[in-house]
C-alpha cells in the first residue's frame, strides 16, 4: 500500500448539542460538553490509519494537555505522529462546535498552535514528502503554507489532494496547479468559483475549478450525493445512501480520507469515491469528529448487514 502524508490541523474539539442554533443575542442552556479530538487535519489522518492506511501526521500543538490527548488519540488510530511538532509559546488548536437537532453544525476554531506551522519547517521536514505517495492538505494552517508544500510535492510527483476548508478570504490562485484531487462541498465550491451552485450551475461551476489546473474534483452535495469532475472518467454522480443523520461533524474529512486510502490501495478514483461515501454515511449516524469514525471492519460489516 503507498504512504499517505497529512499536513494540517490539530484541534481539541469542544462540543455542546442544542436544540437549535442560537440567533444573535440568544442564550441557549444546555446540560454539558464534551471534549472531542479533531481538526481537519487530525480527522483525516485518524480516518486514515483506523482504516488502515499507512499513514504520517504533520502539524503543530502546543505543549499542554490538550495536546497530549489529540497525539495519544491518533497513535491508538496506528498514525505516526512522531513529526508533530510541540510549540511551547502557545496552545493547542481548539474548535467550538454546537450541533442542533437536525445534526447540523455550526464551528468557530481558534487556531492556536496550527497557525505557527511554516514554510521552512515543510522544507525541514522534506523527508516526509520524499517518502510519501499521497499528500492530505486543507486549509487550517496558514494558505502560503498549504500551497508550498502542495508545490515541493507536486515537484516530487507525488499525489496531492486538497480539502479546500475553510476558504480562506484570499485563496491562492497558484495552488490550483498543484492539486490532482480537490473536494469541496457545496459551499466552498461556490466561494471558489465565484457563483451560486445549484443543480442548473454544478457544471459551470465545478469546470471553473478545473480551468484553473485541477485535474479531478469531487464534490459532497449532502443528500443529493456526489459530483465527480474527472480527466480520466468525464463527469459521473453518485447517489447518497439514505441514512439518519446525527452529526455531520468530520463526515467531509472521513470522506476525503477514505478516497486516499483506496487510491492508495490502487482503485480508481470512481471506486474511491464510493467507497468514501459508504464511510461518510456511517460517519453522520455517530456523534463527534475522531470518535465517530468507522474502522475498515466496521465498514465491511456494515454493508454486508445492509445487503442481508
Amino acid at each position: 500500500m503507498k504512504k499517505l502524508l497529512v499536513i494540517g490541523s490539530l484541534n481539541l474539539d469542544m462540543v455542546v448539542n442544542v436544540d437549535h442554533s442560537p440567533a444573535i443575542g440568544e442564550t441557549i442552556l444546555t446540560d454539558r460538553m464534551e471534549l472531542i479530538p479533531g481538526g481537519k487535519g487530525a480527522n483525516q489522518a485518524y480516518a486514515a490509519g483506523y482504516l488502515g492506511a499507512d499513514a504520517v501526521m504533520f502539524g503543530a500543538v502546543g505543549c499542554d494537555t490538550y495536546g497530549d490527548i489529540l497525539l495519544n488519540n491518533l497513535s491508538a488510530a496506528n498514525v505516526d505522529i512522531t513529526k508533530v511538532m510541540r510549540r511551547e509559546d502557545t496552545s493547542t488548536g481548539l474548535a467550538l462546535i454546537t450541533v442542533n437537532r437536525d445534526g447540523d453544525n455550526s464551528i468557530v476554531v481558534i487556531s492556536g498552535a496550527n497557525a505557527t506551522v511554516t514554510c521552512e519547517d515543510i522544507d525541514r521536514n522534506m523527508e516526509l514528502l520524499e517518502k510519501s505517495d499521497i499528500i492530505l492538505l486543507q486549509m487550517e494552517i496558514p494558505p502560503s503554507v498549504v500551497c508550498h508544500a502542495a508545490k515541493l510535492a507536486k515537484k516530487l510527483g507525488k499525489t496531492v489532494i486538497l480539502d479546500p476548508a475553510p476558504v480562506p478570504g484570499t485563496f491562492p490562485e497558484e495552488l490550483y496547479a498543484y492539486v490532482d484531487l480537490m473536494k469541496p462541498n457545496e459551499t466552498e465550491l461556490s466561494m471558489l468559483a465565484g457563483m451560486e451552485v445549484t443543480e442548473e450551475t454544478l457544471d459551470a461551476a465545478v469546470s471553473c475549478i478545473r480551468r484553473k489546473g485541477v485535474k479531478n474534483v469531487l464534490v459532497t452535495l449532502g443528500e443529493r450525493g456526489v459530483y465527480l469532475d474527472s480527466e480520466e472518467l468525464g463527469v459521473l454522480r453518485i447517489p447518497a445512501r439514505k441514512v439518519c443523520a446525527v452529526d455531520t461533524t468530520a463526515a467531509g474529512d472521513a470522506f476525503t480520507a477514505a478516497v486516499a486510502v483506496m487510491l492508495a490501495r490502487g482503485k480508481d478514483i470512481r471506486e474511491a469515491a464510493g467507497f468514501a461515501n459508504q464511510v461518510a454515511s456511517i460517519v453522520v449516524t455517530r456523534k463527534g469528529a475522531q470518535s465517530s469514525i468507522p474502522s475498515m471492519k466496521e465498514v465491511e460489516e456494515y454493508f454486508k448487514q445492509q445487503k442481508s
